[in-house]
């Protein structure tokens, strides 16, 4: 399937979840798809919300996109939601401000606080949210579907970007002069926090530098955890 017939299959798709899933929202966390995806909602004028986490410890690149996105983007806000101060503060009272090398779990419970707890606020009342997962990016993604039932959230979940392939993400962006993170220019496929984040060397994983020092077939945040979605009764082909 070439470009132009993903891109309108996923435009279709975007205007489905805006007619029929309203009130839905974009979970954009600045990377390249998300920012395919920032533009077509923009660009089409789709009823979608944007919004995006804060963590606290995001790179300086990051913050710098979110600005160009505004200045980029003036008619589609992206609402920012933050962890709770007392939860991180607890956390690094209580354990340290790095101690999410230390184990897995201290880890995912870092995330938990500045994620997993802020999602569920920009969930909150939502029929759908839509995200910029594709299937080649990790081990852990490679059974999603393009709509999902999240049950962790009780909200229906769009991965439109599903089978783009990374060649395709960058195709739109180049062709379409679309805003991204400068940290792609030096080898960061993927970006997250700072603390978790490093470039990838020449045939790594894509996912390599996000937590690379645990399992890659268990890297993830939380946020799109498999035992959290199943697959839609809802779903159309």
């Amino acid at each position: 399937m070439d470009l132009e017939r993903k891109l309108a299959d996923t435009l279709a798709i975007l205007q489905r979840i805006a007619t029929e899933y309203s009130p839905a929202v974009f979970a954009n966390s600045y990377g390249a798809e998300d920012m395919v995806l920032t533009d077509l909602i923009a660009r089409h004028g789709l009823d979608i919300g944007l919004f995006s986490l804060d963590t606290g410890r995001l790179p300086a690149e990051t913050y710098d996109l979110m600005g160009k996105v505004r200045t980029t983007y003036p008619d589609a806000q992206v609402v920012t939601f933050f962890p709770s101060a007392t939860s991180v503060e607890r956390y690094v009272n209580q354990h340290g401000i790095n101690a999410f090398y230390e184990s897995v779990d201290l880890r995912k419970e870092c995330c938990r606080i500045r994620k997993l707890e802020p999602l569920s606020r920009a969930l909150a009342g939502k029929k759908a949210w839509v995200t910029g997962l594709r299937r080649e990016q990790s081990p852990t993604r490679t059974d999603m579907t393009v709509q999902e039932w999240d049950a962790g959230n009780g909200l229906e979940k769009f991965n439109p970007l599903l089978e783009w392939t990374e060649k395709e993400v960058w195709a739109y962006i180049k062709a379409n002069g679309v805003p991204y993170n400068a940290l792609h220019d030096q080898f960061y496929p993927s970006i997250g926090c700072a603390p978790c984040t490093r470039s990838v060397a020449m045939g790594e994983d894509v996912r390599a530098g996000r937590w690379w020092w645990e399992n890659p077939d268990l890297k993830e945040c939380g946020l799109h955890s498999a035992s959290a979605s199943a697959v839609s009764p809802l779903r159309r082909p």
